[in-house]
């Protein structure tokens, strides 16, 4: 991040400390004084769930650029440049032109309480009124019910991604009530489509989808997607498409990308099947098992990989430990930092079977740290102490006989470790 931007963030958060004030009234009455920008947006997407949403909305722009249009975006949270969270027709915002619309923002709210994610919410819908553009994607921040993105009143479209338990402190300790604040974005008579859910959660959001007369777009029901031989056969009432493997890897993707597709196509927006096609193919998103070449990797010796990935609750750790089960050519080594909050023993449970060895760090600058003895805890005392990303693997290349057996070595666990990793490695989102 950079220092104009470290700045502007310090000086919003001195205003309105609570990093996390889920409410829309605030926000709301911001966005009056400075015209209502919210109604004012190209065609909306907007995307909800615990695992998946960024990767969604990466399919969804993807497809959109992919048909020659011109994508807002808005994601959260993220990785190592704020300006991560805005993307204006294509282009991450700008620090001069994020500063002036915050500074508009804050001119209008004068002394109010606003938060600091309200207070960039603001700004990045002031942003997409003024910019010319063809399609808004908007993921939620947390929940949906009162998340700040949730003011836009007709999106063309909404998706909810796989939803699993995390942030109970502020969704609630069951995935019912987990699934009842994501389905709060469903607005009537808009299209919402969703993959695969547990039972509990999917009951909630076809309730959801029924008081509100919105059409109900689910995987195995109103829509299909399967691997074959060459791709992905996606299946509807309308007939089938075929399409490229994604570019994403990962067999939880296919569930993604499908999601993606079906809100796209129930958005009604003109794309026809090749830029469906081309967007699944053409679709990046950093730090969800991405395949690191930079200075980290070519720390390892020759002919090991290093991959990265954001997962960082149950169901991340299940997707993760899905994928590790498919990496059987060689030994996996998995290194893990995770945030103070999130539930560790659950998240290593589907990994450890897979892990050749396991290594708990937490770097200097990864915000809310787990401390490494907690991460060791939480593994069965499995885990090495690394006690940071460069210790463990520099500890693994020393092993006996590394640089004579090629193997893999995955970090994951969080999101700020994730954007710790890309600075050290070199790797920056573009």
């Amino acid at each position: 991040m950079s220092g104009r931007i470290e700045g502007l963030i310090a000086r919003l958060q001195a205003r309105h400390p609570r990093l996390i004030d889920l409410s829309l009234g605030r926000l709301q009455r911001v966005l009056a004084a400075l015209g209502d920008p919210h109604r004012h947006l190209p065609p909306v997407l907007h995307v909800a769930g615990t695992n998946g949403k960024g990767s969604t909305c990466a399919f969804m722009r993807a497809i959109g650029e992919a048909a020659g249009m011109r994508v807002h975006v808005f994601t959260s949270p993220h990785l190592v440049r704020f300006n991560e969270r805005i993307r204006l027709a294509g282009t991450l915002v700008s620090d001069s032109v994020m500063e002036a619309a915050v500074g508009t923002v804050e001119r209008v709210n004068a002394d109010a309480p606003l938060s600091v994610f309200e207070t960039i919410q603001a700004a990045a819908f002031l942003l997409f009124a003024e910019t010319p553009a063809d399609l808004c994607v908007l993921e939620v921040g947390l929940g949906g019910r009162w998340d700040a993105t949730n003011v836009v009143e007709h999106p063309a479209a909404c998706a909810i991604t796989s939803i699993s338990m995390d942030h109970r402190d502020f969704l609630g300790d069951t995935i019912a009530m987990i699934a009842g604040e994501k389905a709060g974005i469903i607005k009537p008579g808009v299209p919402v489509a969703t993959g695969r859910q547990v039972a509990e959660a999917m009951a909630v959001i076809e309730a959801g989808a029924a008081a509100q007369g919105a059409a109900l777009l689910r995987r195995d029901h109103e829509w299909n997607i399967e691997a074959t031989a060459s791709g992905l056969l996606w299946r509807d009432a309308a007939g089938s498409l075929a399409l490229p493997f994604p570019s994403l890897p990962g067999e939880h993707q296919h569930d993604n990308a499908g999601i993606a597709v079906a809100a796209v196509r129930a958005a009604r927006l003109g794309i026809g099947d090749e830029a469906i096609a081309a967007g699944i193919a053409r679709a990046t998103w950093p730090a969800r098992l991405q395949r690191l070449a930079g200075a980290l990797a070519k720390s390892l010796p020759p002919g090991w990989e290093l991959w990265l990935d954001g997962g960082h609750n149950e169901g991340g750790g299940a997707v993760i430990g899905a994928f590790l089960a498919g990496w059987t050519d060689r030994p996996t080594h998995v290194v893990v930092g995770m945030k103070k909050s999130k539930d560790s023993a659950g998240f290593l449970a589907p990994i450890l079977p897979h892990a050749a060895t396991l290594w708990a760090v937490a770097e200097p600058g990864q915000h809310l740290a787990m401390p490494v003895e907690d991460i060791v805890a939480a593994s069965g005392g499995v885990a090495r102490p690394g006690p940071t990303v460069a210790g463990a693997l520099a500890a693994l290349a020393r092993e006996p006989g590394a640089r004579e057996r090629p193997a893999r070595v995955l970090i994951c666990g969080s999101l700020y470790l994730a954007g710790e990793v890309l600075k050290a490695d070199g790797t920056l989102p573009e």
